[in-house]
């Protein structure tokens, strides 16, 4: 058997965080949902069932909680940095996807929420 891919994702992680370009959104901060797809060979992993051959969901999990709490004006610069930040502390990250969406945003519209995706690839995987 030949695994052709492999993806971990980590779906609606929720934060409450304080991104945005009007004063308000930086003093009450708003509710924020992100997922991620990270393509990442985890060939190892599925053979020797060790944490340690793949990449650890918590340690994304920390890398990702870490850059929302850094406030920021726009979601595609805070998305940007949450995807550097991953592929500097993980090298054998090929690519990923990141959704970043601010749930009810300030913008006159009855809507669920607003954001960004971004699809980066690695350059030291590529």
């Amino acid at each position: 058997m030949k695994i052709d891919d492999s993806y971990i994702y980590l779906d609606s992680l929720r934060f409450h965080a304080y991104h945005g370009v009007m004063p308000q959104e930086r003093l009450a901060g708003h509710d924020y949902i992100v997922s991620l797809k990270i393509r990442y060979d985890f060939r190892k992993a599925c053979l020797s069932d060790e944490v340690t051959d793949t990449l650890n969901y918590a340690a994304v999990y920390d890398c990702v909680k870490e850059e929302m709490a850094v406030p920021g004006n726009l979601l595609e610069h805070v998305a940007y940095r949450i995807c550097d930040h991953l592929c500097k502390s993980f090298p054998s990250i090929i690519s990923l996807t990141i959704s970043l969406t601010k749930l009810a945003p300030p913008m006159g519209a009855d809507c669920h929420g607003a954001g960004v995706e971004l699809h980066l690839i690695n350059n030291k995987t590529e």
